[in-house]
């Protein structure tokens, strides 16, 4: 592997990778691969990447956690202005991690990149003034697919950083914002035992 060191297996969970680029730099700024299909299959990654997305958000955005139900996607996901503390769940039918979950902190210093698997739950929160977050999909956007867990559900126990105790805002006093859908999603276990997986009627 010429370009990238790989940790595998993240947080114990199988399949899960933190990905470090190798970044050249000097007084004039840097240069780094941020994907290379011949590194990536040296260590044991064949993904076939068929749409890209960026978006950007403010400090104390949340968004998440989103899984998709019938066309589970694979990502790489990087953060490119910013820092953010990314979120996955392992959804995976019959996985020995199932319901664990593991955070990454993804900044535009520290160039890691998180690759999540398909059958992930997964989400972010922003802790910078402003963040853009980048990601590749080996599934292109399937609408009306997209279910959720709650971000704050107490089964999953995740410790998201920089949270007052209220669960309304940032130690800073910055508010936390999250979409109208983001707040109605249920918990691991309801949402697992429906039928319908994640399709609880959460406005878009």
């Amino acid at each position: 592997m010429g370009q990238i060191t790989v940790e595998r297996n993240a947080g114990g969970i199988e399949g899960l990778c933190v990905i470090t680029p190798q970044v050249h730099g000097d007084a004039r700024g840097y240069f780094m691969e941020t994907w290379n299909r011949r590194d990536m299959e040296e260590a044991g990654i064949t993904l076939d990447f068929v749409q890209d997305n960026q978006s950007a958000s403010v400090k104390g955005v949340l968004r998440g956690l989103h899984f998709q139900i019938r066309h589970p996607q694979a990502k790489l996901v990087r953060v490119i202005r910013g820092a953010v503390y990314d979120v996955v769940v392992d959804l995976r039918p019959g996985s020995a991690t199932f319901g664990q979950h593991h955070g990454e902190f993804l900044t535009a210093e520290n160039h890691r990149q998180m690759l999540v698997p398909r059958g992930f739950a997964h989400g972010f929160l922003v802790l910078s003034e402003e963040a853009e977050f980048c990601y590749k999909c080996d599934d292109f956007y399937h609408p009306g697919d997209e279910g959720g867990i709650a971000w704050n559900d107490p089964e999953l126990g995740i410790a998201w950083p920089e949270l007052a105790p209220d669960g309304a805002h940032l130690l800073d006093g910055t508010v936390l914002q999250l979409s109208d859908r983001d707040r109605c999603w249920k918990g691991l276990r309801e949402t697992m035992a429906a039928p319908e997986r994640g399709e609880n009627k959460c406005p878009g």
